[in-house]
């Protein structure tokens, strides 16, 4: 976890985004001095955030794939990628997205004659939660299997109780939504790698734009783990630098039931605005605070509740709640290829993250010339930048074939790794919930690390 003092050069850098903290003290009329004063409910009445159009909603630059050229180097041993994604548990609302994420790659590449001469295999097993053993078993049957890498856990929590045990085997783990700043400085021999940025950029970003909204005070309820306190970290630094206050900080743990003391020690603090860091928790935390006077443009949330609750909440509960995501909004031709994969998807959370994985794994193996993880793990920095610009894996690929350095940008975004394996540079999505309970985009934020 990073410390507050490193963190803080990283708040000047985001200023220059266009929500930037100057707009605390105009954006609602409010003075810029944090109050706690007035009810809940009344505090609502200062909760008005920027308007603004969705940007990026259009479709996608793909490059034409042409003539792929054959490989140069053939391989004895087909590539294998795992994926180590949820299909139970609090974060299962993720997995068919990021597993439909992996499976156009996959059949991207192999439309496109493969690697190194052979088809790419791939092999799906769950990750569950931190309440089960279940990543640990998948991880075990996956190494068993041969992969050389593996996609996954959505979880930052999850992926702790794995990490040594794959990166040990000498085996690239690549994982599409690991937010946590503790990957950043592990041990993991280089084998760690994620299209996710580290919540370092997610937290100042939502830091900043409860401020846009005129949240002056902010409460926010945390899931006691790497990802919940991480994030947590991040927006309460990103609030205090606006001149806000965070006037309270309730935490829970995974495998909770019973949310009402955190929510009415919240409440008893008054705050402008009230982040809900959770994963599937929110479902239980709405109703309790909606029900106790709790406006829904007050509400923030974050990647690991942002979900379709259609189904869960009476029409309106959640109307004007917004919250982040990283990465880019899904392209409107994306989103056609993920729902011929699966035509059931709901949304597309981490979608293109996933789907990026896939092709800097493969394009990193072209350039390496093997199938080995540790040889795999040398070339993927090197394909997501400083070439020649490419965006799918049959335009890369016939570059790379060519004998042509290439700078892969995806669907998530520009990628670009640092030697740690983490994004440099990233985009998060803000987005608001319908009179239905589902959510639309309203606008993107780029930022760099």
């Amino acid at each position: 976890m990073i410390a507050l003092p490193q963190a803080a050069p990283r708040i000047a850098k985001l200023t220059a985004l266009s929500i930037g903290v100057a707009l605390l003290a105009t954006a609602c009329g409010g003075s810029s001095t944090p109050s706690s004063t007035g009810s809940s409910s009344a505090a609502a009445a200062g909760i008005a955030c920027p308007t603004a159009s969705a940007s990026g909603a259009g479709t996608s630059s793909a490059a034409a794939g042409g003539s792929v050229p054959p490989s140069t180097t053939t391989t004895d041993t087909p590539l294998k990628i795992g994926s180590l994604l949820p299909t139970t548990g609090s974060l299962a609302f993720l997995g068919p997205p990021e597993i439909a994420g992996v499976n156009l790659g996959i059949k991207e590449v192999n439309d496109a004659g493969g690697v190194l001469g052979k088809p790419v295999e791939v092999i799906h097993r769950d990750s569950g939660d931190t309440k089960t053993d279940i990543a640990t078993q998948s991880t075990t049957a996956l190494l068993g299997q041969g992969v050389s890498a593996i996609i996954g856990a959505a979880s930052s929590g999850v992926s702790k109780t794995v990490i040594n045990q794959i990166t040990g085997a000498g085996v690239i783990q690549f994982s599409p939504a690991n937010t946590s700043p503790d990957f950043t400085t592990w041990d993991d021999k280089g084998l760690y790698w994620r299209t996710a940025p580290s919540d370092v950029l997610q937290g100042k970003v939502l830091g900043n734009y409860m401020a846009t909204c005129g949240a002056q005070t902010v409460g926010m309820i945390v899931l006691n783990d790497a990802y919940g306190t991480g994030l947590a970290k991040n927006v309460q630094a990103s609030v205090e630098a606006a001149g806000g206050k965070v006037v309270a900080q309730e935490l829970f743990n995974e495998g909770d039931s019973q949310f009402s003391s955190q929510v009415d020690k919240v409440l008893a603090a008054k705050p402008d605005a009230i982040a809900l860091i959770t994963f599937d928790q929110a479902k239980s935390i709405v109703p309790l605070m909606t029900g106790k006077g709790v406006k829904p443009t007050q509400i923030f949330m974050v990647d690991g509740n942002m979900s379709d609750y259609s189904k869960d909440f009476q029409a309106g509960t959640l109307k004007g709640a917004q919250g982040t995501i990283p990465g880019t909004f899904a392209k409107d031709d994306f989103k056609k290829k993920l729902l011929a994969i699966d035509p059931g998807l709901k949304d597309y959370s981490y979608a293109g993250e996933s789907y990026d994985a896939v092709n800097l794994i493969a394009l990193a193996t072209e350039e390496a010339k093997s199938t080995k993880g540790t040889e795999i793990a040398k070339h993927l920095k090197d394909v997501s930048e400083g070439g020649e610009k490419c965006n799918n894996f049959a335009s890369c690929v016939t570059l790379l074939r060519n004998g042509k350095d290439i700078d892969y940008d995806g669907q998530s975004g520009p990628v670009t790794f640092s030697d740690a394996g983490d994004p440099t540079e990233a985009y998060i999505g803000i987005y608001q919930y319908q009179d239905d309970n589902t959510y639309k985009p309203v606008k993107e934020e780029f930022g760099k690390l």
